[in-house]
């Protein structure tokens, strides 16, 4: 079903109890020595080719995330078809207009964790951080990580000064931020609830449901949604096109039009209509147009993993990876 799909059915009474019931999980008691990262270049290296079938995900989905109490109007949604490798961005909606969603972040949440599981034959660029730092890692691998999150950290606030104490009252980054050039480490002030709910409300429950693969730290094969961590400013950047474009001004406008004009030249991108260019360009907070590059990010994504792997590290086995 794709999100155009939805407006459609909007007020129809979905039933996802299973899948918008309480996130906890029980404690599986794995502790870790810090270092003990034996095998993961392996592991990686056996999970990295995700193309080795014919199959390809057809449609792809951009979410510019948002950990806030209403994050049913800051979480955007761009749905998208390929068509001969080009990607045709058919809409671009919020969260609260999925199926059994809400204004309020709890409802919401869950509404686009069932959204995304339903989704078999799709990837998802998703802009939340997906691990943390190795050194902060308690875990056997990112899998263990991501399982145990729920009990580790019991609110954002909690995680954050969990994450600040150990790393000695700093603010690590993954080898995956400085390398991609994301603007903040995972539990950085500005980002650590986007980062907490991110992984607690929709990737723990979905991985531990099995029903996703986030890639490159789990084998992509047919039958559930792909799922790939990005970050639009850091893809902004790479393009030469970072400018503040999140605002009311009369110059953020014109930035947000720069900015979109400038990915529609690379050829691989085009909007559907100049209906929805209006819709995405009004949201003067920008997170539309976010969501839009999310998609285009994704879909570049999808498209290497054809031609090229994603470095076989241990740092990436454990901490995840940013695709750019």
């Amino acid at each position: 079903m794709h999100i155009t799909d939805i407006r459609a059915i909007r007020d129809r009474d979905v039933s996802a109890s299973k899948v918008l019931a309480s996130n906890e999980i029980s404690p599986d008691g794995v502790e870790c020595e810090l270092n003990n990262l034996k095998g993961f270049v392996e592991v990686l290296e056996a999970r990295n080719s995700a193309l080795d079938s014919p199959y390809c995900p057809s449609c792809v989905y951009g979410i510019d995330f948002s950990g806030a109490k209403k994050a049913g109007t800051k979480i955007w949604i761009a749905t998208a078809t390929i068509v001969r490798d080009t990607l045709k961005i058919e809409d671009c909606l919020q969260a609260k207009d999925l199926p059994s969603s809400a204004t309020e972040r709890e409802q919401c949440l869950g509404a686009l964790r069932h959204f995304i599981s339903t989704q078999k034959a799709c990837v998802f660029g998703l802009d939340f951080p997906f691990g943390l730092p190795s050194i902060l890692v308690e875990a056997n691998s990112w899998e263990e990580f991501i399982r145990s999150f729920s009990n580790r950290y019991l609110g954002p606030e909690e995680f954050r000064d969990t994450c600040w104490v150990a790393a000695g009252n700093r603010e690590l980054r993954r080898d995956t931020d400085k390398v991609s050039r994301t603007p903040f480490s995972p539990y950085n002030r500005r980002l650590y609830r986007q980062t907490y709910y991110g992984i607690h409300d929709v990737l723990a429950p979905l991985v531990r449901e099995q029903l996703v693969y986030v890639l490159p730290m789990q084998k992509a094969l047919p039958g559930r949604p792909w799922l790939f961590e990005v970050c639009p400013a850091s893809t902004l950047q790479q393009m030469g096109l970072r400018l503040t474009y999140k605002g009311g001004s009369k110059a953020n406008s014109a930035a947000r039009a720069h900015v979109l004009e400038g990915v529609e030249a690379t050829g691989t991108m085009f909007i559907q209509t100049s209906a929805l260019r209006s819709r995405i360009l009004d949201d003067q907070y920008g997170d539309a147009l976010d969501s839009v590059i999310a998609a285009f990010t994704t879909f570049g994504a999808l498209r290497n993993l054809a031609h090229s792997s994603v470095p076989r590290t241990d740092a990436y086995a454990l901490e995840g990876y940013v695709y750019v």
